[in-house]
């Protein structure tokens, strides 16, 4: 019995080990790695000269928690993003997209959310984080708390805190623009013209006019 458990011991080793060689991981070649990465570096470089290019000002932001605290509570986040920041010189209104996002010819849902002009509804408490909600997005970090959080940039006075409404597609604009828009108070300057994807309502409405 003793032999046959050895024996059988033996077989089942020298199968997994003739089988393992067969199954060699597939790796994907360097250059098949790198050329993603190239692509995303140089998308974001084109998206920060568009953004100078169309009359924005290039704005780095890091994402903090607890910003309703002192500041030296602050916590700051892994990672940061770039925005294209447009300041009206009528009112100095400002309104925040990120340069990807404004850069990016294909459909994002923050551009559809813009576009779209959605009415606010009926919001409790921050309108403007409530309408992001309500468009599928968000801007709260750690949930609903009173800790608070949003991209910073502390030398900035007027919007040190910006309220980014970041959706699934990872595309956003602020949450006070996409508000303002709604209403139709255009905010810093109007995207419609400068996001790099066209307004797919505007083209329904000219082809139902044609008809």
């Amino acid at each position: 019995m003793k032999r046959l458990l050895v024996a059988t011991t033996i077989f089942v080793a020298i199968a997994i080990a003739a089988f393992f060689p067969a199954l060699k991981p597939v790796e994907a070649s360097e250059s098949k790695q790198a050329a993603p990465l190239a692509d995303a570096l140089q998308d974001d470089s084109a998206a920060r000269d568009y953004c100078v290019s169309s009359g924005g000002e290039l704005d780095w932001r890091q994402p903090y928690f607890n910003t309703n605290g002192p500041e030296q509570d602050w916590l700051r986040l892994a990672g940061s993003r770039a925005f294209c920041k447009f300041t009206s010189q009528d009112d100095g209104s400002r309104i925040h997209v990120l340069a990807s996002t404004l850069n990016t010819t294909k459909p994002s849902l923050a551009a559809l959310a813009y576009y779209a002009e959605v009415q606010l509804g009926t919001c409790n408490g921050n309108p403007a984080s409530c309408y992001c909600t309500l468009l599928g997005g968000s801007d709260s970090f750690g949930g609903i708390n009173a800790a608070g959080g949003g991209w910073v940039q502390k030398s900035d006075p007027v919007d040190t805190v910006l309220e980014a409404c970041i959706f699934p597609d990872m595309s956003s604009i602020d949450s006070w623009g996409l508000a303002y828009h709604s209403i139709g108070d255009i905010r810093g300057a109007d995207l419609d013209g400068l996001l790099r994807y066209p307004n797919p309502y505007t083209a329904k409405k000219h082809s139902k006019k044609k008809k």
